[in-house]
């Protein structure tokens, strides 16, 4: 396993007040070129920043909420603002809202306007779920300043972290006045959304309801918005083993034979709603062994529960959701462990797995009108390890998750910077993975997205993401795919390719899902188009494992113990009723098929003319 560097984008934010009033064009330490009021260029991006040795107090929230880092900016380094004795020192941030060539996204109230209701929706709720993590280490003050909350399509980020200290007078800011601050705003909220949330508002002013009580409603109201917009969902994904690798320790989720089982369970209602990546650790007959029992397991817990929140009358709340997803991975975590202690592995002879998870969970949402509206379009993202999620669009790609690495640990430890944190010899050891220790110590990352643009969900291990090479071809793949130009089959297998190409060091596995929110177009029906597509082949991935890890897999430590939640018996039962079933209609539908083709198409039609049909005869 190996850290990627962060990717580079050299334009940085001073912090510093100070900063704003140096002139462009002036170089600080011969290194920091000013572009415009406190926006910096870095002119030696290969050299390590300085850092003090004693981390400036100021310096500490941002390494603590690095976990946050898709709304947060990482600190950088340090910079004299001057040659002048004891000038102002500036902490210089990345990954904040500059774009590549040096502008800044734009402040929240200045895309409010005109922006759709349920992104306005989106925005308010992604800062309310900042307000609890920024309160805790005083700096909730950074919310209040409409300035300085940038957006990046659905995206809000902050410029920078301002300490409670200085803006608030040491006092913690009130959810009273963090109301105040955004009831100009939500007065001109879209019309469609405006009186609900100006009655959750005016609640979370006047101290009527709890935080968690204010974030269930506004969860309802975004959840119903969500909701309105279609949905399609197509997903493609695969493996390999890599120039330099005699074995696959990957596994991912669905593959081209999954997808060709799509009416059979657990398939048929887990297509397209669920993709996964696990990467195998503990070589050869140990990694792709934990790798496929992670996959496996997965699959029938997360059917299980999607049956469950299927059954539900009112909204499950994300929070449950989540921690329901942190325990199916704990059951998969102790399955793993089990067959690890049964085996006498100890150390790093125990083999374990990264794990990546993509679920859309398509919760009915009963409107108070009493419409009932089939998908609420929220995803959720969970990882263990260091595979990694990217959602891409057509203007950005944006990576979803965090590396469970030596790296992050000391970041979010508040011991380092992250740059410097990755100079470690050790730096890109994972700190944690399935399989290698007990369940209890095991700290899944889950999130929650909401699906309100078209775009690329990707989920890859290493093998694809390191040295960059995602943030450095995204914009070759995200046009073409979301425009249909090239299909998620050759996108899958051409990013593949470049990974095998780039890196070659390890196995790579790649699932895209490509989330459409526009009404799907007619499509003519082609049979030659859709024969000449037709696969040939299909293998289940069990068919690539040795023997030796057969038996590693199959043996009886694998099996659940009583009380357990696992069930594998769905898999199994009546496997030949199955086969005949689907044989039978494959066999219905190919004499149906055929006979349409017959009737489309003329007898005395030359083999290399196409004939045209006309939907309206």
């Amino acid at each position: 396993m190996s850290s990627s560097e962060p990717s580079m984008n050299r334009y940085l934010w001073a912090s510093d007040p100070a900063s704003a009033q140096i002139p462009p064009e002036v170089l600080i330490q011969d290194r920091y070129q000013v572009i415009a009021p406190q926006i910096w260029l870095d002119t030696q991006p290969e050299a390590p920043p300085y850092v003090p040795q004693e981390l400036p107090e100021e310096i500490i929230p941002y390494l603590r909420l690095f976990p946050q880092r898709l709304h947060i900016p990482e600190v950088y380094g340090v910079a004299v603002l001057s040659e002048e004795p004891n000038s102002a020192e500036a902490i210089l941030l990345e990954n904040v809202p500059i774009d590549s060539d040096g502008n800044l996204y734009p402040a929240i109230v200045e895309q409010w306007h005109q922006t759709k209701a349920v992104r306005q929706v989106y925005w308010l709720w992604q800062i309310l779920q900042l307000w609890t993590p920024l309160s805790e280490l005083g700096v909730a003050s950074s919310l209040l300043i409409p300035e300085n909350i940038r957006v990046q399509g659905w995206r809000v980020r902050l410029l920078q972290l301002f300490s409670d200290r200085t803006v608030a007078n040491n006092a913690q800011p009130s959810l009273a006045a963090f109301s105040d601050c955004w009831l100009e705003g939500i007065a001109a909220a879209h019309p469609s959304v405006l009186d609900r949330l100006q009655q959750i508002w005016q609640q979370l002013g006047e101290g009527q309801k709890s935080l968690d009580e204010i974030s269930l409603e506004l969860n309802q109201l975004l959840l119903e918005k969500a909701a309105e917009l279609p949905l399609r969902l197509q997903v493609a994904g695969g493996t390999d083993q890599g120039p330099m690798r005699s074995s696959n320790e990957d596994s991912c989720y669905p593959t081209e034979a999954d997808l060709q089982s799509i009416t059979e369970s657990p398939n048929d209602l887990l297509i397209p709603n669920l993709t996964l990546v696990c990467d195998g650790i503990g070589g050869h007959e140990g990694g792709e062994v934990a790798s496929l029992m992670a996959l496996q397991t997965l699959k029938l817990q997360v059917r299980a529960l999607l049956i469950e929140i299927a059954q539900q009358t009112e909204i499950v709340p994300p929070n449950i959701i989540s921690e329901q997803i942190t325990a199916i991975i704990r059951v998969v975590n102790d399955l793993i462990a089990k067959q690890n202690d049964s085996q006498g592995r100890e150390m790093r002879q125990r083999m374990g797995t990264t794990l990546v998870m993509g679920l859309q969970i398509p919760q009915k949402i009963n409107k108070p009108d009493g419409t009932v509206l089939e998908n609420a379009h929220e995803l959720y993202i969970a990882s263990v390890g260091d595979s990694r999620v990217y959602w891409i669009t057509a203007d950005y790609c944006q990576q979803l998750t965090i590396d469970d690495d030596v790296a992050t640990r000391e970041v979010r430890l508040g011991r380092s910077v992250y740059r410097e944190a990755l100079r470690r010899v050790d730096g890109g050891a994972l700190t944690q993975a399935l399989g290698t220790r007990e369940a209890q110590i095991l700290r899944p990352t889950v999130g929650r997205f909401i699906l309100e643009e078209d775009g690329i969900l990707l989920l890859c291990s290493d093998g694809l993401s390191d040295k960059n090479t995602v943030e450095q071809s995204w914009q070759e793949f995200a046009k073409p795919v979301l425009k249909n130009k090239i299909s998620l089959e050759a996108a899958v297998q051409s990013w593949i390719d470049l990974a095998n190409e780039k890196n070659g060091h390890d196995n790579t596995s790649v699932v895209l899902t490509r989330c459409l929110l526009s009404p799907e177009p007619p499509v003519l029906f082609e049979p030659r188009k859709v024969e000449a597509e037709m696969p040939t082949t299909a293998y289940p991935v069990e068919s690539e494992l040795t023997e030796a890890s057969k038996a590693l897999l199959y043996s009886q430590a694998t099996q659940p113990e009583a009380g357990e939640t696992v069930d594998v018996q769905p898999v199994r039962q009546s496997s030949w009723l199955t086969v005949l079933t689907t044989l039978g209609i494959i066999v219905v539908f190919g004499l149906i098929g055929l006979g349409v083709w017959r009737s489309l198409t003329p007898q005395n039609t030359p083999p290399t003319q196409e004939t045209q049909v006309n939907p309206n005869e």
